[in-house]
């Protein structure tokens, strides 16, 4: 009868146990939290194959900002045949690599102020500019600043010629110190002779110099009227050819050491800032005619001076190096003589 006790008991704790509330959230709620885990686990997984399949068809969309492409071109204000014209020419110069400096170069020229139809004639005038780093052309605009171009002044000078950023900031302040020292132009001027004639940069200051001397004491003209006549836009040989058609046609002459002429010479601007039709028609009172046969005249007589001059020069070195070797050999009679002593 103990047992039959102790057998029911058993029985009992085991049916109790087997029914409670705490067993059953365990073995009936656990796979619930699994199958969740799994679920997740599930979303989050496809979710990074998702997004690794559009990495895939779309592998430049992360470098918009940086690589040339159609889309960026047309994002930062270029029409259609715009790009299409800028992608092409990047192309043509320096094939696919060229595609991140030529952005870095649009980005530098956009900040300077310019609109897309600007950017795309500078680029056409002067591609060199494409293969220039955007840490170059900075420094050579921060440069073009110091020199004295401001904002305006500025946008319209590498507008108009654009080549000036291919000079490097040593050559351009180079040709500004010239100016001041050998020319005596003040800062202003100087400032002056870059905005209207920036073709200077790339001239041999030699040349420069020869003109400005011509000018100065050929013509009598300072240097506030070579400013403003743009005297640097033309060549040595037109300057010259002009000034000695009028000189010939009695229509100008140099001034004397006071400064005075016996006739009123044209102001210089008239003469140099003019096409060359309103130049003869105006100022020198001929026809073109007239002026191409004084532009052979005159090339056959310059050529004459130089074949002349040429000869000049050879004999004055004929002549030194005879000189120098008379000395040696009286340098060297003297030192026998002296041997045999």
């Amino acid at each position: 009868m103990g047992t039959g006790v102790v057998v029911r008991q058993v029985l009992r704790y085991a049916v109790r146990n087997a029914f409670s509330p705490f067993h059953f959230r365990r073995w009936h709620f656990q796979p619930l939290c699994i199958s969740c885990r799994l679920f997740c686990s599930s979303d989050i997984q496809t979710s990074v194959q998702s997004a690794q399949h559009s990495r895939e068809l779309h592998p430049l969309s992360g470098k918009a900002a940086t690589e040339l492409s159609l889309h960026s071109l047309r994002d930062m204000g270029f029409t259609d045949i715009q790009a299409q014209q800028i992608w092409e020419s990047v192309s043509a110069i320096r094939g696919s690599s060229a595609a991140k400096q030529a952005m870095s170069t649009l980005t530098v020229l956009f900040g300077l102020g310019l609109n897309p139809s600007s950017v795309l004639k500078l680029l056409q005038k002067c591609p060199e500019v494409y293969t220039i780093k955007d840490s170059q052309l900075q420094k050579r605009i921060g440069n073009l600043r110091k020199v004295g171009l401001v904002e305006g002044s500025l946008q319209r000078v590498v507008a108009h010629y654009p080549q000036i950023l291919t000079v490097p900031v040593k050559t351009v302040k180079n040709v500004a110190l010239f100016l001041r020292e050998k020319c005596l132009f003040t800062s202003q001027q100087v400032t002056d002779i870059l905005r209207d004639c920036p073709a200077i940069v790339h001239e041999d200051l030699a040349q420069v110099e020869y003109k400005f001397q011509y000018v100065y004491f050929r013509m009598g003209v300072k240097q506030t009227e070579m400013v403003k006549a743009r005297l640097f836009r033309i060549t040595l040989d037109e300057v010259r050819c002009r000034h000695c058609f009028l000189e010939r046609r009695g229509l100008y002459q140099t001034p004397d050491k006071k400064g005075q002429t016996a006739i009123i010479n044209p102001k210089l601007e008239s003469i140099f800032k003019a096409d060359q039709d309103t130049f003869l028609t105006e100022v020198a009172k001929a026809s073109i005619e007239e002026y191409d046969v004084f532009q052979r005249l005159l090339a056959k007589e310059w050529q004459e001076e130089e074949q002349l001059y040429g000869n000049i020069e050879a004999e004055s070195s004929d002549y030194e190096d005879e000189e120098e070797d008379e000395a040696e050999q009286s340098g060297r009679s003297g030192y026998i003589k002296r041997k045999k002593k």
